[in-house]
């Protein structure tokens, strides 16, 4: 992550009875609007950086396109005709490749209400069920590599050592190997941004894991069924819709995933539990 996601800001530090002045990185958080076509389709809160893996991970998890190849190209907008809080860096427009097309006003309709809540439970399940098959990856993973990801993800937190506010996510291989990790003030953020980085480079994910810092709702299942991930683990809690959509898209759930222990909450036969 750049410098330009953490600030230094002057604060005043309390410790045992003594106040002083000082410094401390502070993370930065700014809109990102993401335009398809040259128009407006939502503004997200998000880190500064890997702009272009959020905006393709972004289209990919929220039915845009349905590949990445449906992708023309994607670049920040730097127009004159731009309003001042909304050019350079805090704007990407995506154009999707020639023949490409997609229902703007539906697929604004679904954002808008999701982030209201006007899509509910089953109802939520059944739209991305629409778009999304279920999960028919054989990957399985070692009891002993599970516990070992939550320290190799922490170690990938850079920007969390200095500010203490910021989420990750992080796909592994089944050996427990780091294949990326990314931070942004959202989780579902940084997991748009290493499905989209997955994407670009064209790795596929059908045997990865995805774990996250925080909990599991719904937003995270959705986005890993969507990429194709099998496996996604936290080290909190999940949801109840969270857990449906799992069992929906036959996705193994892994929670509480901390000091040697774990849930799994759905698709068990994917952990290879020690004797």
């Amino acid at each position: 992550m750049s410098l330009d996601s953490v600030r230094q800001v002057s604060i005043l530090k309390a410790r045992r009875g003594e106040v002083r002045e000082t410094l401390d990185w502070v993370v930065v958080e700014e809109p990102l609007e993401i335009r398809v076509q040259g128009e407006q389709l939502a503004v997200l809160m998000r880190t500064p950086g890997h702009d272009m893996e959020l905006a393709a991970g972004f289209c990919l998890t929220e039915g845009v396109v349905g590949r990445f190849a449906d992708i023309g190209a994607i670049r920040h907008c730097r127009e004159d005709r731009d309003p001042p809080d909304r050019e350079g860096p805090n704007a990407v427009d995506v154009t999707l490749a020639p023949g490409i097309a997609f229902d703007r006003d539906a697929l604004r309709r679904n954002l808008i209400a999701s982030a209201a809540c006007g899509l509910c439970g089953r109802a939520s399940i059944e739209a991305l069920s629409r778009r999304t098959p279920p999960s028919s990856s054989r990957a399985v993973v070692r009891q002993e590599v599970l516990v070992s990801l939550p320290a190799r993800l922490a170690e990938a937190q850079g920007m969390f050592e200095r500010t203490g506010a910021l989420h990750a996510a992080a796909l592994f291989d089944v050996d427990g190997r780091l294949v990326l990790a990314r931070e942004d003030v959202g989780r579902h953020n940084a997991v748009d941004k290493v499905v989209g980085r997955a994407a670009i480079e064209g790795w596929p994910l059908t045997d990865a894991i995805l774990m996250v810092s925080g909990r599991t709702s719904f937003e995270i299942l959705q986005k890993a069924a969507a990429a194709s991930i099998p496996i996604v683990c936290a080290v909190s809690g999940p949801t109840t819709l969270a857990i449906e959509t799992a069992r929906a898209f036959r996705l193994t759930l892994v929670n509480f995933l901390r000091d040697g222990g774990f849930n799994i909450a759905t698709c068990p036969e994917r952990i290879l539990l020690s004797a």
